[in-house]
């Protein structure tokens, strides 16, 4: 699992939950002055996960308002940007001036290095929790030109469209199923976060070019990837599907994937046998024929699949759901630490 801290403050009686949650806010790096109508019972929960380059965190809790003065910025600078996804509830981001409302699946963006106000409120009347994921951002991380930044402080960004739904797939799926990776692969994810951020902050900056080379391909790799996933039991999936769907050539499709150690064509493939494999070798499928489980995942030739299931393990689909299955060699590892979400 990942390195993941909670406090909840409900394991206290009512009247002391806002003051727990102002330790909390008082402990962390960049502190705030914190408002709310519900001081009197503030039910709220705070996940914290370490990913090495940067930190999510997410949040519930009762409506609330919250200040970074002059003063406190005085008292501690912690060089953090701030990416703040919106879940549930409406917001206002406000810093250098410009002031945003925040929907449910939008970004704002701001750098706790400097003054700002944020709002967040449920908009639920039967509810009181307004939920949010924040990405923590080191300014020493960040490879876009800091003089640049201050244009997006404040601003809203969609987590609907493009690479902002790409990034809060990610966010999503991190957040709400951590049990499902292993601590090591922490620093993977955290950099394919920071990727997918700093593209589309450099893509409202309208100035992409400032985003380094190799960013700006891990990202697409990312996007690739995720679509694959999506569509992994579609027969018709192909390179030539996947370059379309991301409106670039085939030919920079496949230079993408030459640092990957695989192919376009092999990586989906592996992907659909890792499937294939899971599905034969769990016990609550073993009435489904194999050639409906291949074919869920893409294979529609029965003696094509047959084939390439052998030469991937050694053996047919049919003794592998028989349990005569040897350890398998490892397809594509990438494929099984990156977006691993997106197929299941």
């Amino acid at each position: 699992m990942l390195p993941t801290e909670t406090v909840d403050t409900t394991v206290l009686p009512p009247g002391e939950r806002f003051g727990m949650w102002l330790d909390l806010v008082a402990r962390t790096s960049a502190p705030l002055r914190i408002q709310s109508a519900h001081t009197a019972d503030f039910a709220a929960r705070a996940d914290f996960i370490d990913l090495g380059a940067i930190h999510v965190v997410e949040y519930q809790y009762p409506s609330l308002d919250a200040t970074r003065t002059r003063k406190l910025v005085r008292r501690s600078d912690p060089e953090l940007y701030v990416l703040a996804l919106t879940t549930g509830g409406v917001g206002t981001s406000s810093q250098d001036g410009r002031r945003s409302e925040i929907l449910a699946g939008e970004f704002t963006f701001y750098d706790a290095s400097r003054e700002h106000d944020v709002c967040h409120h449920s908009t639920d009347p039967q509810r009181t929790q307004a939920t949010s994921i924040i990405t923590l951002i080191p300014h020493a991380a960040l490879p876009l030109p800091p003089a640049r930044m201050a244009a997006l402080y404040g601003g809203r960004m969609s987590g609907s469209e493009g690479l902002g739904a790409l990034l809060a797939q990610f966010l999503l799926q991190v957040t709400g199923h951590p049990e499902q990776y292993h601590a090591a692969d922490a620093g993977r994810l955290g950099a394919v976060g920071l990727d997918l951020a700093t593209t589309m902050l450099g893509r409202h900056l309208v100035a992409e070019d400032a985003v380094p080379t190799e960013v700006r391909r891990r990202a697409l790799v990312a996007q690739v990837q995720a679509y694959v996933h999506r569509h992994l039991g579609d027969a018709t999936l192909s390179p030539q599907v996947v370059a379309d769907a991301q409106h670039i050539s085939l030919r920079t499709l496949h230079r993408l994937f030459e640092a990957e150690n695989t192919t376009v064509a092999s990586y989906i493939r592996d992907l659909r046998l890792a499937r294939c494999r899971r599905d034969l070798t769990d016990p609550t499928l073993r009435t489904q024929p194999v050639q409906v489980i291949a074919a869920r995942w893409g294979f529609g030739d029965k003696a094509h699949f047959s084939r390439v299931f052998r030469a991937a393990y050694g053996m047919s689909p049919q003794a592998c759901r028989d349990g005569d299955a040897v350890p398998a060699r490892p397809v594509n590892r990438l494929a099984s630490r990156v977006n691993s979400s997106g197929a299941d």
